[in-house]
């Protein structure tokens, strides 16, 4: 009986890629031990990172997983990033000097874009004399001091030229992504004052299994992972 044309010897002939069946992949993948603990740990990394307090006090219950930071600091940082997210920046900026005093002052891009979220708010409320004499007195002293800082500062007082920002050039900045964006990086910033990751590790996985996938896809065609919310492997095309 002949060889099948696509697979002789364990190589597809019309690719020259290793041919890697169902069965061998799965003894590979099961040779693979990842302990159970270490999984909880990643969860656990990932509720904590992500501010689930509530999904990361019933997790530790049911699994025992100790969080690797105190989850009532937790609720204290979420606090700062809903405020960031609904356009309340005072109230963030005083509960992250609540929170520790050193974040804003070791960090004056943070401080900064803090501040610029609070110009894009008076702007977003039609507050025009307020907003240029809060550019004016707040932000372009640091404009002066930081080329970087100047440029930002500038686009966000170009909203003030124009009456319907949909065709403003710089229209994005009252979007809800660019809260989002600060809030964010508020977030982060508070993670690593408690020598926390500011990212969880699962996405970073899940980054790095596709890297790999598309890497071994130029050598290799064997069952691949293409839902990740299932993680079923499906069998190369032949």
């Amino acid at each position: 009986m002949n060889a099948s044309p696509i697979d002789v010897c364990g190589f597809n002939i019309a690719t020259s890629k290793k041919v890697i069946t169902r069965a061998d992949w799965e003894k590979k993948l099961n040779d693979v031990k990842v302990k159970k603990e270490d999984m909880n740990k990643l969860v656990m990394n990932f509720l904590v990172t992500e501010g689930f307090v509530e999904a990361a006090e019933k997790f530790r219950f049911e699994s025992g997983t100790e969080p690797d930071i105190d989850l009532a600091t937790i609720t204290d940082r979420m606090e700062v990033k809903k405020a960031v997210q609904s356009g309340n920046v005072e109230d963030a900026i005083e509960k992250v000097n609540d929170l520790n005093p050193e974040i804003l002052d070791t960090n004056p891009q943070l401080f900064f874009h803090l501040q610029q979220q609070r110009l894009i708010e008076l702007i977003r409320n039609g507050k025009v004399e307020e907003a240029l004499e809060f550019a004016q007195e707040e932000l372009a002293p640091r404009g002066e001091e930081n080329q970087g800082f100047l440029e930002e500062l500038e686009r966000t007082v170009a909203l003030l030229a124009f009456e319907d920002v949909t065709n403003c050039p710089v229209g994005e900045l009252l979007d809800i992504s660019q809260r989002l964006k600060t809030a964010s990086e508020v977030n982060a910033a508070i993670l690593t004052s408690q020598s926390h990751e500011k990212d969880p590790k699962l996405p970073s996985l899940l980054k790095m299994l596709i890297w790999v996938q598309n890497q071994l896809d130029e050598k290799a065609t064997y069952p691949r992972i293409t839902d990740f919310s299932t993680a079923a492997l499906e069998d190369p095309a032949t």
